[in-house]
């Protein structure tokens, strides 16, 4: 475990300057900088990499965010934003000599407009609130990731979070109408509103999956969207992997569009099913959840169209939901899927990534060649529908060098990812655990004018620093690189 850094007099003097600076701004427990009062805030999601920060501040207005912004930029020390500390990817992992800024006090919902179908909340509301705050009205926020009772809406805007149902209704970027946002001077901005769309430049999608180094979201003004009249999921199991990949590709290119599909490979049913008793089956290879939403005439004749489909791939099992109970039982068990796995071995490793649909079984074959490879198993979890592939590597952190072949094989997976024409993320972002990644997929042209935009937003690099780039650059030298170059790696991030 990473503990305070051994400081020097000038860096402590400068820590508690800044520190007495912060609770000028924030008064009361706004501030924390005892080592015990901080080590929640250590790591997101993505625990192998631990780093203390040098002053936790939780500010509770938009008026202290800009005041805490402000002042760093003025003295130049480095902030990194964090919702609720679920991102998978690193995103929220702390700097030692930079201020970790919570948003968990940004809780509210602060409008409901119902005329105009949106909602409009604090980035520390949960996904799963923003559903529970207008469900008696017969409306819900279609993107739902599994840590959805958890994860916040700030965050699923920095990453773009996505969920079983983004197959239909689109990821959080889809979802979202306008944001709040707090400049690294401290400038405050609003870009869209609740209107369906704004003039100029599409700054909002911009915004969404930028990771935190745009700035710091301090309202979201979201779509929610009316209940569809009927909902039925169905079980479809299958002899193996690759038949169920099949039958995914041919479900859409029937033209069909499921409220959400999903595939599991039989480590992570048998994990699933031990955790929920969400009664699935236990003597296949793959088990797809498809689901199909819309007047009750449509979805009986898609639900037919569905089961001669998976029929011609070879399916061994099939049952339809009959039921609302049993329908959210279907779904519970794929959402647990994580926590379930994490019943059979002492660590996992949790992947994403996205391919196209048609080379799914290709994928899930080369997979486990790796696992062999590498001496480790996994559990495969899939978005099918939408090709964001989330591969489970099971290991044992005690175990000397089974950490480190883990990021190896979650290395080759996304490497295979872009081989077959993916990317390396589907909704859990970049951050430090693919930031090293970024080669394989863009030139040194590409990312040097993503580093352009950064600079547009924080000239100085001080916003969540470290992330997504692979590289630093000056932004001064960003105007002459074809004549200085000028990379400069960044550091190792510290490992558990």
């Amino acid at each position: 475990m990473v503990a305070m850094p051994a400081l020097d007099q000038d860096v402590l003097a400068r820590r508690a300057e800044i520190v007495a600076a912060l609770r000028g701004i924030v008064p009361g427990e706004g501030v924390i900088d005892s080592e015990v009062g901080m080590r929640p805030y250590e790591s997101d999601g993505l625990t192998a990499y631990r780093q203390l920060p040098m002053v936790v501040v939780l500010p509770e207005t938009t008026e202290q965010v800009s005041r805490v912004l402000r002042y760093c930029h003025e003295h130049g020390v480095k902030v990194v934003p964090r919702g609720s500390g679920t991102s998978l990817s690193g995103g929220a992992l702390p700097l030692g000599d930079g201020v970790l800024l919570g948003l968990s006090k940004f809780n509210r919902v602060l409008e409901i407009d119902y005329a105009n179908r949106v909602a409009v909340v604090q980035p520390g509301v949960t996904n799963l609130g923003v559903s529970n705050a207008v469900a008696n009205e017969g409306f819900y926020y279609a993107p739902d990731p599994s840590s959805q009772i958890a994860c916040s809406i700030g965050g699923n805007v920095a990453e773009n979070s996505g969920g079983v149902h983004c197959l239909k209704y689109g990821m959080t970027t889809n979802n979202i109408l306008g944001v709040e946002m707090v400049l690294i001077d401290g400038e405050i901005v609003r870009i869209g509103g609740k209107h369906l769309d704004s003039g100029g430049y599409d700054l909002l999608a911009l915004v969404c999956g930028s990771e935190g180094p745009l700035g710091v979201v301090t309202e979201i003004t979201v779509r929610i969207l009316k209940k569809p009249e009927t909902a039925r999921a169905v079980l479809v199991g299958f002899p193996t992997s690759e038949q169920a990949g099949d039958c995914v590709a041919r479900i859409i290119g029937a033209g069909i569009i499921p409220g959400g599909m999903e595939m599991m490979d039989r480590p992570a049913i048998h994990a699933a099913e031990a955790f929920v008793h969400a009664g699935y089956p236990l003597d296949v290879e793959a088990l797809l959840i498809v689901e199909l939403d819309g007047p009750e005439a449509e979805v009986d004749h898609l639900l037919d169209r569905v089961s001669e489909i998976a029929q011609s791939c070879g399916s061994t099992v099939l049952r339809a939901s009959t039921s609302e109970e049993e329908r959210l039982k279907f779904w519970a068990g794929r959402k647990a899927a994580f926590p379930a796995v994490g019943r059979i071995a002492p660590d996992y490793y949790c992947m994403d990534g996205t391919i196209p649909r048609a080379k799914l079984p290709l994928v899930l074959a080369r997979m486990r060649e790796l696992s062999e490879q590498y001496g480790l198993q996994v559990a495969n979890v899939f978005h099918a529908g939408d090709g964001n592939l989330h591969p489970l590597i099971l290991y044992d952190a005690n175990k000397a060098d089974e950490l480190e072949r883990a990021e190896k094989f979650g290395a080759d997976i996304l490497r295979l990812c872009v081989e077959v024409g993916g990317v390396l993320t589907g909704e859990h972002g970049v951050g430090v655990e693919k930031r090293d990644l970024m080669p394989v997929m863009f030139s040194e042209t590409d990312l040097n004018q993503q580093q352009r935009v950064k600079c547009a937003f924080d000239a100085q690099g001080l916003l969540n620093p470290g992330k997504v780039f692979p590289t630093l650059h000056r932004c001064a030298e960003l105007g002459r690189m074809h004549v200085h170059g000028g990379n400069v790696p960044f550091p190792d991030i510290p490992r558990f």
